[in-house]
């Protein structure tokens, strides 16, 4: 199990990778913590008020990874590139699929129940949108439950021969994981 960069200091730029509902958004914030670093949620820099990408998307996420330190998700296509030029580690949750559409539908409908406030004023759409939208995002995560095991991130892997990638299978690999991740040292603050 990989737990830094090969310099054998705690990583500063980090990815997480996923399909929808698999914690990306969840490690992120948790592995922020633990390394003394911002967590840009990738999500919040897309989405406009309406569901609407936002102009300033990119502009945004090239001017997040050009900074010294930070952890995103690693999501969106015309992104992915930006991050992975720029990120140390690369950590893809690849959790089986009821896993991950279990927590997506839970996910959804606690969104909603409670409407929730996403992004820039976004909430869940009503629940009949499952049926009445293809894009309604129980419908998409189901779509592109594989979208990673495509390639992507060996390609990434690939295109950037010093990104670590870290591949965790299981809740339990993902908690050890995190467990074991070294902390920011407080006192060197």
């Amino acid at each position: 199990m990989l737990l830094s960069v090969p310099s054998g200091r705690a990583p500063r730029r980090v990815a997480v990778a996923g399909v929808s509902g698999v914690g990306k958004t969840t490690l992120s914030r948790a592995v922020a913590a633990r390394l003394g670093v911002p967590h840009v949620e990738t999500d919040g820099l897309h989405h406009g008020p309406g569901w609407t990408p936002r102009p300033e998307f990119l502009d945004d996420v090239r001017r997040t990874v050009a900074g010294e330190a930070w952890v995103m998700e690693w999501q969106y296509a015309a992104a992915r590139p930006l991050i992975a030029a720029r990120a140390e580690l690369l950590v893809w949750i690849d959790l089986p699929t009821p896993v991950t559409m279990t927590r997506v539908v839970r996910r959804t409908l606690r969104r909603r129940a409670r409407r929730e406030e996403l992004w820039n004023g976004n909430q869940e759409p009503p629940l009949r949108t499952f049926v009445t939208e293809p894009d309604h995002i129980v419908r998409w995560a189901w779509r592109t439950r594989h979208k990673y095991r495509d390639g992507a991130v060996a390609e990434a892997a690939r295109a950037h021969p010093d990104l670590v990638v870290v591949r965790l299978r299981s809740r339990g690999a993902v908690r050890r994981w995190l467990a074991a991740l070294p902390a920011q040292d407080r006192r060197s603050r």
